[in-house]
């Protein structure tokens, strides 16, 4: 998974490459695009599927087409026009098509700049993001006209814990596993979340994390 085709500027990757790797083969190559995803965790095929994005970039900016293979097992290329790309969404997360390569259309940067982004992005996540807990990244989607994190915080939830699931206290849009959270604990948290962000400011804040199973 950790190898990528790359003719110009594009760059063909198996889904399960991690994106970091995936934005130092970038990098490598002088290509620029991929900088915002440095110290996103996850794989380039999860970030195409949620259009994953962060400091003005998303992977609906980049991806050019996929390759996908159905129930049938027929496999076939979809162009990003077919994927219906809208925040933190796409038509791959209703349907039935696994993700098997991902080919994304770069722009050629100098080295340099291409680096001094990437490095910046990741120094400003480490400054605001709880990076050092596990996590499953931003646990909510931004409501309109505001910021789950900052509507998490005025509601006074940092801090706030359920088992060993808890608020993150660096950022209140993070929930962090601080010793051994189940299923339940993070799942329960969320609901919490929730309902006290909905009671206070009227808001429905809608999860970011895809669940699996009941």
């Amino acid at each position: 998974f950790n190898d990528a085709l790359v003719h110009k500027n594009l760059m063909r990757c198996k889904a399960g490459m991690p994106l970091s790797i995936a934005a130092k083969i970038a990098l490598e190559n002088r290509l620029s695009g991929l900088e915002f995803a440095h110290g996103i965790p996850g794989t380039i095929g999860g970030a195409a599927v949620m259009n994953a994005g962060a400091y003005d970039g998303e992977m609906a900016d980049i991806v050019r087409k996929v390759t996908v293979i159905d129930m049938d097992g027929n496999i076939f290329e979809m162009q990003k026009s077919q994927l219906v790309y809208d925040y933190r969404s796409c038509k791959l997360q209703n349907s039935d098509e696994i993700l098997l390569e991902v080919e994304l259309e770069l722009k050629p940067g100098k080295y340099d700049d291409i680096k001094k982004k990437m490095e910046d992005f990741l120094l400003r996540r480490k400054d605001k993001q709880p990076l050092e807990l596990p996590s499953a990244g931003s646990a909510f989607k931004r409501p309109p006209g505001n910021y789950a994190g900052a509507l998490i915080e005025k509601a006074g939830l940092k801090g706030y814990r359920i088992g060993g699931a808890m608020v993150s206290d660096k950022h209140a849009g993070f929930i962090v596993n601080v010793d051994n959270a189940t299923f339940e604990d993070v799942i329960n948290l969320i609901q919490y979340i929730q309902r006290q962000v909905k009671s206070k400011f009227n808001v429905e804040l809608e999860s970011e994390i895809k669940i699996c199973g009941d």
